[in-house]
C-alpha cells in the first residue's frame, strides 16, 4: 500500500515503514501526527485518486530527527569589474518515518 502526499510544497510517494527527509516541520522529536493532504491511495489492484484530495484519508508519521543539509556555496562574479560576492546556504530538514496510512 502506498500514498501520494504533499508537505513543504513537494509531493512524495510513501509507503508504511518508509523513512524520508522533508522540509523542516515544527514538531518535536518523537511526536506522531497526521499529514492530511493525500492525493492518491493504492492498495494492490485498488487505486483511489482524489479530486484534488481524498477526503478523510491521512498518513500518520513520526518525527525521527531534525538537521541541516550540506552547505551550498553561491558565488556571484562580474568579470573586469572588480566585483565578487560569496554567500552560503544550509537548508533545514526533518527526517520522518511513515507509521500508518489511513484510508477514507
Amino acid at each position: 500500500m502506498y500514498a501520494v502526499i504533499k508537505t513543504g510544497g513537494k509531493q512524495y510517494r510513501v509507503s508504511e515503514g518508509q523513512k524520508l527527509v522533508v522540509e523542516k516541520l515544527d514538531h518535536a522529536i518523537g511526536h506522531v501526527f497526521d499529514l492530511a493532504p493525500v492525493f492518491m491511495l493504492s492498495n494492490g489492484d485498488q487505486l483511489q485518486i482524489g479530486t484534488p484530495v481524498i477526503q478523510g484519508a491521512s498518513v500518520q508519521v513520526e518525527v525521527l530527527a531534525h538537521g541541516r543539509g550540506k552547505k551550498i556555496n553561491i558565488l556571484k562574479f562580474r568579470r573586469r569589474k572588480h566585483h565578487m560576492k560569496h554567500m552560503g546556504h544550509r537548508q533545514s530538514y526533518t527526517q520522518i518515518k511513515v507509521t500508518r496510512i489511513v484510508a477514507a
